[in-house]
Parts: structure tokens; C-alpha cells; sequence
């Protein structure tokens, strides 16, 4: 399962990472409207050259990525009824978090304690822990051989195009959750096993 999107609503830590780096690199014209851009952006390993006004991409994102992992567990919000979803997932399936952020499992281990989620993880894979990022199935390797369970077991639930990607590039089965930054026809294009408006619709799913 995906973290920022998936069980946190992470635009207000997007936001804030894209305001404190348009002031520390003293850029103008500040639009929040490429708040959300930037990262849907770099999911999908597309420029963003248009969008940073002419400044230097590569010394635009070393700032912006450190400025983002530092604040996205405090900034970090649950979606709505996710604790009640976990417990109730955690009685049917085994759960893993699997996230992109450059951040120890210990860090990220904390910010769920602080929400009072972590009791419902197996395990934590972080891109710390793995070479190779989505879309690329390693992680979701990772993350199954943890549980002790073949890929073809798993379901990988996330809310952005390279969650699905990795998922069907392993072999996993595949939800897709529009509580993220990427559209329903975006995310209709990967073809997901499935697709729901949230975490929460899982239970239905399962029974």
C-alpha cells in the first residue's frame, strides 16, 4: 500500500515544499496552481522546466526534494476513516507500506506511531531500501518476500500511474484510489485491476 495519497493527504506538504523553495532560490511569480504539477510531474520522470520560470531544474529539485522529505511527515494528514480501514484490512490480509520517499523506515515508522497506524504493518519499504524506484517491481519484491508470500498474492493499492505500473510489472494485482493527485483517466490508461474512490472502498472489495 502507497503512503502520500493512498492513507495521507499530502497537498498541503506540496504546497509548502513549493513556497519554501520558490523563497529560498528567490524566484518570482510565485503559482501555486503547479503545487500539485510538480509532483504528478515527477512521478512520471517528466520536465519541469515550464513550470520553474527558466531557474535550473536540477538545482530546483535538490531543494525542493530535501525541502519536501523534511516536512511531508509533519505536514501529513490521514484521509478520512483510514484508521478504522486499516484495523479492519489488518483482521483479512497482511499489510506492507511500500513509499517512495527518500526517508528511513524508522522515520516513516514514526510519523504512522504518531498517527496510530504503524500496529497495522508488517513491514516498511522506503526508497532507501531498494535501487531501483516505481515503476520498476523491485520494492513490491521486497515488500513480498517480508510477508513471506508470492507476488502473485499481493495487490498493490496506490493512488498515482507508476503505483499501478509497478504493480503490474511485478505481477501483483492492482487498485488503483482517486484520493491522490492523478485523475481517474489518467489512472484508467494503466489498466488496474481495479479502480475506487478510496482506501475505504477495499472492505467492500473484500467482504
Amino acid at each position: 500500500m502507497d503512503l502520500d495519497g493512498t492513507i495521507v493527504d499530502s497537498r498541503e506538504a506540496y504546497m509548502e515544499a513549493l513556497k519554501r523553495t520558490w523563497d529560498a532560490l528567490e524566484l518570482k511569480n510565485f503559482n501555486p496552481a503547479i503545487a500539485l504539477e510538480i509532483p504528478r510531474r515527477l512521478e512520471q520522470n517528466q520536465p519541469i522546466n515550464d513550470l520553474i520560470g527558466g531557474v535550473d531544474a536540477e538545482k530546483f529539485l535538490e531543494v525542493y526534494l530535501k525541502t519536501y522529505y523534511a516536512i511531508a511527515g509533519s505536514k501529513a494528514k490521514l484521509l478520512p476513516n483510514v484508521p478504522k480501514t486499516l484495523e479492519a484490512l489488518s483482521k483479512k490480509v497482511k499489510l506492507a507500506l511500500l513509499t517512495m520517499r527518500h526517508a528511513p523506515k524508522d522515520e516513516v515508522k514514526r510519523e504512522l506511531e504518531k498517527l496510530g497506524i504503524a500496529k497495522y504493518f508488517h513491514c516498511i519499504v522506503t526508497a532507501l531500501d531498494t535501487p531501483l524506484p516505481k515503476p520498476s517491481p523491485k520494492a513490491i519484491a521486497v515488500c513480498a518476500r517480508k510477508l513471506d508470500l508470492k507476488i502473485g498474492e499481493c495487490a498493490v493499492v496506490g493512488d498515482s500511474v507508476c503505483d499501478i505500473r509497478a504493480g503490474k510489472n511485478a505481477g501483483a494485482k492492482t487498485v488503483a484510489v482517486l484520493s491522490g493527485i492523478f485523475s481517474m483517466e489518467e489512472l484508467a490508461r494503466e489498466k488496474p485491476d481495479l479502480i475506487l474512490r478510496d482506501v475505504n472502498e477495499l472492505l467492500d472489495v473484500l467482504g
